[in-house]
């Protein structure tokens, strides 16, 4: 069985780097992990590695628009990663807003009865399967 549909959702932070991957159908986003970083050159290396492990068909990376749709600084910084990304990846990068799925990601662990306190990697994780579950919706 071919991984055709298999994508990889990234919610790029500096410090920390949210990572879901879909079902093989491309119909179900899953919460993977988060990875610790201290600079662009290991979150890259990082990145590269879960690529490899994954071999997704396409990556789904978090866009931090504005409210209005706009976009701010912290665009322009997702759109060097994506370009850097592309060194790594040459399959199709696409942009997803990502604008509330922190919010929303944190309302899933409340709901849940846990609290986030220093588990803000667990945020980080299922931001990127709101992202990639959002891109998937729009796919059918």
């Amino acid at each position: 069985m071919t991984n055709d549909k298999t994508y990889l959702a990234i919610d790029y932070g500096l410090r920390r780097i949210g990572l879901a991957k879909s079902d093989p159908t491309g119909m179900i986003a899953s919460a993977l992990q988060t990875i610790e970083v201290k600079s662009e050159h290991e979150a890259l290396k990082k990145l590269a590695d879960v690529i490899a492990a994954v071999n997704p068909s396409g990556l789904i990376v978090g866009y931090p628009l504005n409210d209005d749709g706009s976009t701010n600084e912290a665009c322009r910084k997702v759109d060097a990663f994506v370009e850097r990304l592309r060194e790594l990846f040459s399959g199709s990068i696409y942009r997803v807003d990502e604008y509330g799925t922190s919010e929303e990601a944190a309302g899933i662990v409340h709901a849940h009865g846990k609290k986030i306190g220093k588990k803000k990697a667990r945020i980080d994780r299922l931001a990127a399967a709101i992202i990639l579950q959002r891109f998937l919706d729009e796919q059918v």
